[in-house]
């Protein structure tokens, strides 16, 4: 069987969930024993997101092969529980980079190079690539912005091209668009959807499937309408109503029937009916939790949810695990002083420092860690988070009070977390940190061994500093182990008090392999020790 191409558009306004629909629809046809996975082409002239303030673009997701990535891709591997690669997220940076190093390499042979067709070409070449590796029966292809942006639109060529090249049961294209509500006339609009698929249409694409996000129920009168106006056929016009949580998206697709459309277009009619009884379970686990936690997450991002993405769906799964709600309280570490972090972080079951760059907000950090392991509050401190749990522990257990990462301050005395010896070197900044999957050596009888039950382990990062290993002996000696490391460099991984009820930092992003279906064990374990220590309190 040839691959299966599905283009995902999206229109009226951005940020209406292309990337869930995109990831529940491929779960469906996972679901019916499909080999599916998801592309990600953004319009934007950054190479990668790596160099973006979370700010500017949310989290950077970080795939297993080390491609600093869009956050979708985060949602992609949650909802089908495979890992995706840096091939699955491209964009214009990344295009033309590719583009102006064959013209400077002389690879065009003098001819005049353009958006058509130098440009669309290596798009469309991107676009059909994991299509061509054999491994997958549908590739879906989600572009992002808004329909209109004139940024998008080289990708928006290149799908009308492959849409007429490549064989018509192979090819399909989803609409998602909004279908706004007005509460004065008391009733759902379907211009704005109609003016989106025109400005399709203008641009010589005609979507198959049209997806509408709202707010209420769509009658089949206004489904009539919006089939007859944007020429789509009248079951090919679907509802995407707000749903209580994301992954609640594919089961409400497969009431919709998305799947049976999108299968009945590629003829593919002899496969399987769908297997979701594992994700149901996981939702009935979600919505009837047996207990409530309150967590604490401590960042300078925390403005902006999309900032820790990975880590609040992470808590999500383990709450579910241990039927438990887990509700996050975001605390901007930059206004944490000595005077109301109690205040803040009373009545926490759990305290979690997050990750970040640079100095803002740090001395907020190391207040609320010395908070946790002071007041024996369960405490779990990712990248940065594991760094400044370090300059707390040398500070006021080893008394190194002026211990701090050079990250903050180039010549303080006592450099605790230090720049990784293969990064001091390093000038360009784009996607040169420790990036993707590193093994990690665990210590039988500690924390972290308990929690994963085995002796070696593989988790991704995102870093460029590290714990300096001449300060390793005096943290052990007064009570800080280092209980996890990379077998080839040394480089510490894993720093825990076995004195205190439940603490532990990960140099790693635990937060990046999380799945409904696959919980992260320190979350899962975090989690644990947070209801413990809310049933003792």
């Amino acid at each position: 069987m040839s691959a299966k191409y599905v283009f995902v558009t999206g229109g009226v306004v951005s940020s209406l969930g292309k990337g869930i629909i995109s990831s529940s629809l491929a779960k469906l046809l996972q679901s019916r024993n499909l080999r599916v996975t998801i592309q990600k082409f953004d319009p934007y002239l950054n190479v990668d997101p790596g160099t973006l303030n979370p700010y500017e673009h949310g989290e950077c997701f970080v795939t297993e092969d080390g491609a600093e990535t869009d956050l979708d891709l985060g949602h992609y591997e949650r909802f089908l529980n495979i890992y995706t690669s840096r091939a699955n997220n491209v964009t214009t940076g990344k295009i033309y980079r590719t583009v102006i190093d064959k013209e400077r390499q002389g690879a065009y042979l003098g001819k005049t190079v353009q958006i058509i067709p130098h440009i669309t070409d290596e798009i469309k070449r991107r676009m059909l690539l994991l299509g061509k590796s054999g491994q997958y029966d549908v590739i879906i292809t989600e572009i992002g912005g808004t329909v209109g942006d004139i940024e998008s639109l080289p990708f928006i060529e290149a799908m009308r091209q492959l849409q007429w090249e490549l064989p018509n049961e192979d090819c399909l294209v989803i609409h998602l668009t909004l279908v706004p509500y007005l509460s004065a006339a008391k009733e759902l609009k379907s211009k704005p959807t109609q003016h989106s698929v025109k400005l399709l249409q203008q641009d010589g694409v005609q979507p198959d499937i049209l997806i509408c996000r709202t707010e209420h129920k769509l009658s089949q009168e206004l489904r009539k309408k919006l089939a007859l106006f944007c020429n789509v056929r009248p079951n090919a016009v679907i509802e995407s109503i707000d749903a209580d949580t994301i992954y609640r998206v594919p089961l409400m697709m497969r009431d919709e029937k998305l799947d049976e459309i999108v299968l009945e277009k590629f003829g593919l009619t002899d496969v399987q009916e769908p297997d979701l009884e594992g994700w149901k379970k996981f939702l009935d686990r979600l919505g009837n939790p047996e207990s409530h936690i309150t967590v604490a997450l401590v960042g300078k991002y925390v403005e902006l949810q999309d900032a820790y993405k990975s880590i609040l769906e992470a808590f999500i799964h383990a709450g579910a695990a241990n039927h438990c709600k887990v509700k996050v309280v975001p605390i901007h570490s930059e206004y944490l002083t000595e005077d109301n972090v109690e205040e803040k972080l009373a009545g926490m079951d759990g305290i979690l420092i997050a990750p970040g760059f640079g100095e803002r907000g740090l001395e907020g950090k190391i207040k609320a860690v010395r908070y946790a392991r002071e007041k024996g509050v369960p405490f779990f401190g990712i990248c940065l988070g594991m760094q400044m749990a370090v300059v707390e522990f040398a500070r006021n257990v080893l008394g190194l009070k002026d211990a701090m990462s050079t990250e903050v301050e180039a010549n303080t005395a006592n450099p605790v977390i230090d720049l990784m010896a293969d990064q001091k070197t390093t000038t360009v900044k784009g996607g040169t940190m420790r990036l993707g999957a590193y093994k990690c050596q665990v210590e039988e009888g500690s924390l972290a061994y308990r929690i994963y039950g085995k002796p070696l382990i593989s988790e991704r990062h995102r870093h460029r500093y590290e714990l300096n290993n001449e300060y390793v002996e005096r943290l052990n000696g007064a009570g800080m182990r280092t209980s996890g490391r990379n077998p080839e460099t040394g480089l510490v991984e894993i720093v825990e008090i076995p004195s205190h009820p439940f603490f532990i930092g990960v140099q790693f992003h635990p937060e990046y392999k999380s799945t409904p279906e696959n919980p992260q064990p320190i979350f899962v374990a975090f989690v644990r020790a947070a209801l413990e220590y809310n049933k003792s309190k």
